[in-house]
């Protein structure tokens, strides 16, 4: 019997199990984290209906929890936004599920659109505020979950600063 390739596989290779990696029930790397994220951002139902808005304050839902995470679902009305902070020992994963935001650091304002997502580490200091003229919807995930978000004094980038290159 010739063959295109010299490999042969006998059998069935799903039958094979130990062959294969296990699937992680958890994420431990970022890139898992941010995997976590974008799958649930593609899963509507599991979200959607959960969503209220508040013109009052920001609302905020604990979707779920995993070993030393949590994965919350926020949302914003038009001008709703943080107030400049960092989410102290926590590294987190921010995608945006339905409109737009805005994240505002030292270095400038950077819009985000549905489906935008931003990594950050440990003290990393930011505002996101939404300043479009309708509602958005965003997904935090945060490693080791959520314990202390040290607000800071000043914005971290003013409006008016904000197309200034920093040197």
């Amino acid at each position: 019997m010739t063959s295109d390739s010299d490999l042969q596989i006998a059998g069935d290779i799903l039958a094979v199990q130990h062959l294969l990696q296990p699937a992680k029930e958890h994420p431990t790397t970022v890139a898992e984290f941010a995997g976590l994220a974008r799958s649930i951002a593609a899963d509507r139902a599991q979200w959607a209906h959960l969503v209220r808005y508040d013109a009052t304050t920001r609302w905020y839902h604990r979707l779920r929890t995993g070993p030393g995470y949590e994965v919350w679902l926020l949302s914003w009305v038009p001008g709703q936004g943080t107030g400049a902070h960092d989410h102290g020992d926590s590294s987190g994963v921010l995608t945006v599920l339905e409109g737009d935001l805005t994240e505002r650091t030292e270095r400038g304002a950077l819009p985000l659109a549905a489906g935008a997502q931003r990594v950050f580490a440990p003290g990393y200091a930011h505002d996101v505020v939404n300043d479009s003229l309708e509602p958005a919807v965003s997904l935090h995930i945060y490693y080791p979950g959520l314990t202390d978000m040290p607000m800071h004094g000043a914005p971290v980038c003013t409006p008016a600063a904000q197309d200034v290159v920093p040197v």
